[in-house]
């Protein structure tokens, strides 16, 4: 998730003592599946462990993740804005639905799905259903309390799942920064073979160790980024292997409707850069970003940034069409936040500037606006949902 981190890792500061505790209970669980697998794990089963560990996860533990008090600032914890607009692509597909659903995976604090019930009970288009895939008991609760506040009389509405539903889905998916916290592979081609990092344990403590491969799904895939993209001897990156039977799953669910997913990355011509050499792997730690995944197992997120080209082919192996990608700004703008700036109040009020502030952070190139972007899903729908009218860069995929 959160990309609004920029300070150094020297400048981290030291989590209590508490937080520390469940950090070793997790590491413990690491070297205990290490010593079983024979000395080390994957990265991806690495990351997965840090992050979705029962109970101990980064994502399945107590802590405060989002907003000024936790690791990171998502856009919704930024602005109602972005929800508000993301609704006017909801309401959108759930008119020419003639009455839908919308299921949200990975909700974070609930703000978002809160500002998109709140926008389309203004503009009389409420969901039949506002569904939650969240795995993650604690997030599930601290949603719960965010939606009884700010939509009481929508809350009926709302249900949280475990997993998809096994019933088809007609209406909008909605995935905001949800792939980059997949876990994902790391590798490096040395010049004549793919080495995929794995994690081994040394004097307790997380260590990288490459092992070279030369069968496989993984190698098959990262052979041909290697050759397509000309990439030299010591080139390292990652790629998510998860990513396309996850959206087939999807797939396979959505009946009709439109899957917007919304996170920082970029098309494979731009990742797999020759010059961009050391991958895209970030973690980010109480608004501080830095690049040691093994520091505080649990306690920090892990992401890699996205690889739109990736997201696009997959989708249409299962069946679903590319209407749309675009930057954030392009799609907030195509969405009316103009509009919905304006109408908060007179141009001088508190309201107002505060409220023109973040749009600003959620649309200038140097904040998020170029370095997060919207790519839409479609089955089954004749227009392209709002977001992706004012400026379509499907081209560049």
């Amino acid at each position: 998730m959160g990309q609004q981190c920029y300070k150094h890792m020297n400048e981290l500061p030291e989590p209590p003592a508490e937080a520390l505790a469940l950090s070793e209970r997790l590491a413990d669980l690491i070297r205990e599946e290490i010593a079983a697998a024979g000395g080390s794990i994957p990265f991806s089963r690495y990351m997965e462990l840090c992050l979705y560990s029962p109970g101990l996860g980064y994502y399945s533990a107590g802590s405060q993740k989002f907003g000024a008090a936790g690791d990171f600032v998502t856009a919704p914890e930024l602005s109602p804005l972005f929800g508000r607009c993301l609704a006017q692509s909801c309401a959108s597909v759930l008119t020419e639905l003639g009455g839908a659903d919308i299921l949200e995976f990975g909700a974070g604090s609930g703000r978002l799905a809160a500002d998109i019930l709140g926008e389309l009970e203004t503009v009389g288009q409420v969901p039949g259903k506002y569904y939650i895939l969240e795995r993650s008991a604690e997030l599930r609760a601290r949603q719960q309390e965010t939606l009884r506040t700010r939509v009481p009389q929508l809350f009926e509405r709302i249900t949280w799942l475990d997993t998809l539903p096994q019933a088809s889905i007609r209406g909008v998916l909605l995935a905001n920064e949800v792939l980059d916290a997949m876990p994902v592979e790391r590798f490096r081609w040395n010049g004549t073979a793919i080495e995929l990092f794995h994690v081994q344990s040394e004097d307790d403590a997380f260590g990288w160790t490459p092992v070279e491969m030369h069968s496989g799904a993984v190698v098959e895939a990262v052979q041909r980024l290697v050759t397509d993209n000309e990439l030299a001897a010591g080139y390292v990156s990652e790629i998510n292997m998860t990513l396309a039977p996850w959206l087939a799953s999807i797939a396979a669910r959505l009946e009709q409707g439109i899957l917007l997913l919304a996170d920082y990355g970029y098309p494979r011509h731009e990742y797999y850069h020759p010059q961009r050499s050391t991958g895209t792997l970030m973690c980010h730690y109480r608004h501080r970003a830095h690049g040691n995944p093994f520091l505080w197992p649990g306690l920090q997120d892990i992401t890699a940034h996205v690889d739109f080209t990736a997201v696009a082919e997959a989708g249409s192996a299962a069946g679903l069409e590319v209407t749309g990608y675009t930057s954030q700004a392009h799609f907030l703008l195509d969405c009316g936040i103009d509009r919905l700036l304006s109408a908060t109040g007179p141009t001088d009020s508190l309201d107002y500037l505060k409220q023109a502030q973040q749009a600003k952070q959620l649309m200038l190139p140097g904040e998020m606006g170029e370095r997060f972007k919207f790519i839409g899903l479609a089955r089954g729908t004749e227009a392209p949902a709002p977001g992706f009218r004012l400026q379509d860069f499907s081209h560049r995929l």
